[in-house]
């Protein structure tokens, strides 16, 4: 008998996007397997992944022969084509456009500033031996912070979710992101995923750690 093709995955932990499409395929339970990409061994940039992603970026998908790259896109490709709850990609065209208005959003918005921030505050002192840039940390704070602010203006209101009452795939992006810096962010997204989300962060919780205990 034939063994099934299984779900593939190519991640880094320490990659917010990567961190997304693990906690969703863990919290829905679809069968997968894992294969990680070291980034800071240069993992990325080998011959056999560059086949996969010319770009040598991850994520990587590849379900049956097809390959897909983008976090977004990938989400998106496991939502719809997965037996997971509807409510993380809804079918009705206007809540779906909810949650794509976001997305689109959130790739020029909240990842930009946010990811600078982990840069500067962890990746490079633990990574690089690099002292963190004060001046520099202080600035990119400050547009993370405007950004927060704009997040909770435009999306939150008075919704307990970034794009209703129901967690979707804008909740999972986003609370990725903020828990680079705050673990405690996002209680009820944290609530509703359980312990995948902690389980996820394990790397990044350790980097903060070692941080802490230099100070």
């Amino acid at each position: 008998m034939a063994e099934t093709e299984v779900l593939e995955v190519y991640l880094d932990l320490l990659s917010q996007p990567c961190r997304a499409v693990h906690i969703f395929l863990s919290h829905n339970k679809i069968p997968h397997k894992l294969r990680i990409v070291a980034l800071r061994k240069g993992e990325h940039k080998t011959p056999e992944f560059t086949k996969l992603n010319p770009m040598q970026q991850v994520p990587v998908m590849v379900d049956k022969g097809f390959v897909l790259t983008e976090s977004d896109a990938i989400l998106k490709y496991l939502a719809t084509n997965y037996n997971v709850p509807e409510y993380w990609y809804p079918r009705d065209p206007e809540r779906r456009a909810r949650v794509d208005e976001y997305t689109v959003w959130h790739h020029t918005n909240i990842r930009p500033p946010a990811a600078k921030v982990f840069l500067i505050e962890l990746l490079r002192p633990h990574m690089l031996g690099q002292l963190v840039d004060l001046l520099m940390l202080e600035k990119a704070l400050g547009q993370l912070s405007e950004t927060l602010d704009k997040l909770e203006s435009m999306f939150l209101k008075r919704q307990a979710f970034l794009c209703g009452d129901d967690i979707t795939l804008a909740d999972l992006l986003a609370v990725c992101e903020i828990m680079q810096r705050h673990s405690e962010g996002a209680p009820r997204v944290k609530l509703a995923l359980k312990g995948d989300l902690d389980d996820a962060h394990w790397v990044v919780y350790h980097l903060r750690d070692k941080s802490a205990s230099k100070l």
